[in-house]
């Protein structure tokens, strides 16, 4: 495994709100390896944003190992700008709860070879925004039935 990419996405029904995170791996060729989502509770978007790249970095760990991540370059997609000009150092991190998230993914990219961030439209991020769109419309259903 050489490069993988992998387009994440968080989202909040509020602000803060119920909230999830979405993730999708491709190959170099940009087909799809695996799809994971999961429910986080209540949270700001921008932090939803912020743990939809730590639980996709943490999610290829607990998959691949530790060795075959050390040989991997990742490319983490996302619609974020706040996100994504946050962690290639264009932007301030300001606020103290996404400070924290910062250094998290600050320290997982040491157990990979490389990791790039990559600003992309929303209309490239649908398969990551409808995982998010699908944990949350469950949780709506859920709720509705307590």
């Amino acid at each position: 495994m050489k490069k993988i990419i992998i387009y994440t996405d968080g989202g909040s029904r509020g602000n803060p709100g119920p909230a999830a995170t979405g993730a999708v791996f491709c190959n170099e060729k940009g087909q799809i390896i695996k799809k994971y989502s999961n429910f986080l509770g209540e949270t700001t978007n921008n932090e939803a944003e912020y743990k939809a790249v730590i639980f996709a970095l943490e999610k290829f760990k607990a998959l691949f190992g530790k060795k075959l991540a050390a040989l991997t370059e990742i490319e983490v997609r996302s619609d974020s700008e706040l996100l994504i000009r946050q962690l290639n150092g264009e932007y301030k991190t300001l606020e103290p709860n996404i400070q924290s998230l910062f250094l998290t993914i600050w320290n997982l990219k040491i157990d990979f070879k490389k990791v790039k961030f990559k600003l992309i439209s929303r209309e490239k991020n649908k398969e990551a925004d409808r995982l998010v769109n699908e944990v949350l419309d469950s949780q709506d259903r859920t709720q509705k039935l307590i």
